[in-house]
């Protein structure tokens, strides 16, 4: 696990000073080691960059940028968990090899196969690669996109990194705020891909190969695997205890692959399904005991503290918890935009930086259980989407749809007066306009509708494509649920839940592993019929059936609690001076982006105590507190 950072400067006028600031920018990534090499073409001048934390291979052979021979240089974020099985195939046909590292195992597999070695891959990656002899440079980004992967270009520079904080450190790189993407933002709470925060700026998307050609400037950008393709596929004819058993073997696997360090390696524990899924299996069978651990919350309608524990005790594995309070959250809040260099306001960040550093303390390896929700069928929001598109005929939505638009909200009595009633109006308005399941699922995922976004920005703005658009490549052949988890997998799962594990977790020098991402899980899951996910009104059907042959039912059942921070009790108590102060109109105003009248009233409502949802003036803050870090202070 690493940091990559570099550059392709066709200006040639890049300095090995610049590709130092950019790569130590990203120290807190790989803290243990560090490299920096400028190389020279015709064309363009070549940087890569790399800040290493040694978990496989601690000797210095796993340096880099790593060689082989003249013509082939790797840079390398991540790991290859079945790197010894494709260097025993590697080393039947000839090769040979001077360290243990998965990253000369990359570069020797490109020399035999080319770029379909990427096809052999189980694990998580984003791969900067130079081919001296072909001229060109590839960018490669894991299937589930678990390692991030930016890049800018403006037509003479080419700068890329695993986190935007490096490509700020090159004088080329323009901080131009993209007001369409900002909107995505406020919408969402984090920005899907390919879009970022600012004009000329991306991430690459999961599963996809960009190639930079030295000789002729040209980029372009190509799909490896697309999680579309399975779920397109013939669904499988299988019986309950054949399902079952494929599933749980595949898991073991994927878990145990994921263990694979030369460094201790520990679980995040919360208590649910996905986590215990992921301790009950790893630790069946072994006589040492497994490192978890735990937040709580003294705020028990946010705390699954007690639940994990128990979890943890039925298991028998090593547990640690913290108990977290307002004023160590109100610690964490300046962090944030260091740690999360785009605007980005999941409400359970605070938490997930503090269990990355309680882990930390002694552990430097990390499984979390990302990924069970979208792959399982585990949001509450799958079963509304289908509920609501097609719980009753079309004529009647386009009609409630149609009424709805002629009447404001906000003079409806009674309902006026309940919690988030006007955005909650304007999302079904929208929803039954659009009688279609995925967009249904885009408007119960937003936040703030577009409506209240164009207020906050006092203007209109351009809708940029996202993969909420694309539920029509997913066939229709299966009911709604699978064309939603295929969906959610491409948003909330790579730019939301992923995003918040890999900060916290490098943040603080920790490897965070996502075992219930293994690509043969998932294209074997995409596979498996809808009632396989959710079964009569029970999500998650296939998981639990699993979970409940290591832990009883009766200690797993209980109302699902999100892992979030009880921020809308400290904002109005320990946290709402901050809220004030941040969100004040002239920190709003100075920032050029905001119409702060709209923005204070909606303050005001939530300190005096009105149903507002709090969510909204999070992710305002965080914007502010971005915004503050990055912009106003450079």
């Amino acid at each position: 696990m690493c940091g990559i950072a570099g550059f392709v400067d066709f200006r040639k006028d890049t300095t090995s000073e610049t590709l130092k600031r950019m790569t130590d920018a990203v120290t807190h990534r790989g803290p243990d080691d560090a490299g920096y090499e400028v190389y020279e073409h015709a064309s363009a001048l070549v940087g890569f960059g790399q800040r290493r934390l040694s978990i496989l291979d601690l000797s210095p052979l796993g340096h880099q940028p790593m060689h082989f021979g003249e013509n082939l240089i790797v840079n390398f974020n991540g790991e290859i968990y079945n790197f010894k099985e494709i260097r025993k195939e590697l080393e039947e046909k000839g090769y040979t090899f001077k360290s243990w590292s998965d990253t000369e195992v990359i570069l020797k597999g490109y020399d035999c196969w080319g770029l379909d070695v990427i096809q052999k891959f189980t694990g998580m990656f984003a791969i900067a690669l130079y081919d001296v002899s072909k001229e060109e440079i590839y960018l490669i980004r894991d299937r589930a996109g678990v390692k991030p992967l930016y890049y800018f270009w403006d037509g003479s520079s080419l700068l890329f990194g695993s986190e935007l904080k490096s490509l700020y450190q090159h004088p080329s790189f323009k901080k131009n705020i993209d007001v369409n993407s900002l909107a995505l933002y406020l919408q969402f709470s984090y920005i899907p891909a390919p879009s970022t925060i600012f004009y000329d700026t991306y991430k690459l998307v999961p599963g996809h190969i960009l190639t930079i050609k030295l000789k002729s400037k040209e980029l372009k950008t190509d799909k490896y695997w697309d999680v579309f393709d399975h779920y397109n596929k013939p669904k499988l004819n299988v019986s309950d205890n054949e399902a079952i058993e494929q599933t749980h073997d595949l898991m073991k696997k994927a878990y145990e692959y994921r263990m694979v360090a030369d460094v201790p390696v520990g679980v995040f524990l919360s208590g649910g399904y996905d986590s215990s899924s992921v301790a009950a299996l790893l630790q069946a069978g072994r006589t040492d005991k497994l490192k978890t651990f735990t937040i709580g919350f003294n705020e028990n309608e946010f705390n699954e503290a007690p639940e994990a524990k128990k979890i943890a005790n039925y298991l028998g594995t090593d547990h640690t918890e913290w108990y977290l309070t307002a004023k160590e959250a109100g610690e964490v809040l300046p962090l944030l935009p260091e740690i999360y260099d785009e605007p980005f306001s999941d409400n359970s960040t605070v938490p997930t930086v503090l269990v990355s550093k309680l882990a930390r303390q002694q552990v430097k390896v990390a499984l979390s259980a990302d990924g069970g929700d979208e792959i399982f069928g585990g949001y509450g929001k799958f079963s509304q989407a289908e509920k609501y598109t097609t719980g009753m005929p079309s004529a009647v939505q386009k009609i409630l749809s149609t009424s709805m638009s002629l009447i404001n909200p906000e003079y409806i009595p009674y309902f006026n007066k309940q919690y988030n009633f006007t955005t909650r109006y304007e999302k079904m308005k929208l929803i039954w306009k659009s009688q279609d399941p995925v967009q249904a699922v885009k408007y119960i995922s937003q936040y703030i509708p577009e409506r209240e976004v164009e207020s906050f920005l006092g203007k209109s703005f351009d809708r940029y494509h996202t993969f909420f658009e694309e539920g029509d490549k997913v066939l229709k052949n299966d009911g709604v649920t699978n064309r939603l988890l295929a969906i959610d997998y491409k948003t909330f799962l790579v730019d939301n839940n992923l995003v918040k594990v890999d900060r916290a977790t490098m943040s603080v020098g920790l490897e965070g592993r996502e075992p219930m991402l293994d690509h043969k899980l998932i294209e074997y899951l995409a596979q498996l019929p809808s009632n396989f996910k959710i079964r009569n009104g029970v999500n998650k059907w296939l998981l639990k059936e699993i979970v409940h042959k290591y832990i009883p039912k009766e200690l797993m059942e209980r109302p699902k609690r999100p892992f979030i921070a009880p921020l809308m009790i400290w904002f109005r108590d320990e946290l709402k001076e901050q809220l004030r102060y941040y969100l004040s109109e002239t920190n709003l105003a100075k920032t050029g982006v905001f119409n702060p009248a709209p923005i204070i009233a909606l303050r005001e409502d939530y300190l005096a105590g009105k149903r507002v949802n709090y969510q909204k003036l999070w992710q305002l803050l965080v914007f502010q507190l971005w915004y503050d870090r990055w912009i106003q202070k450079l």
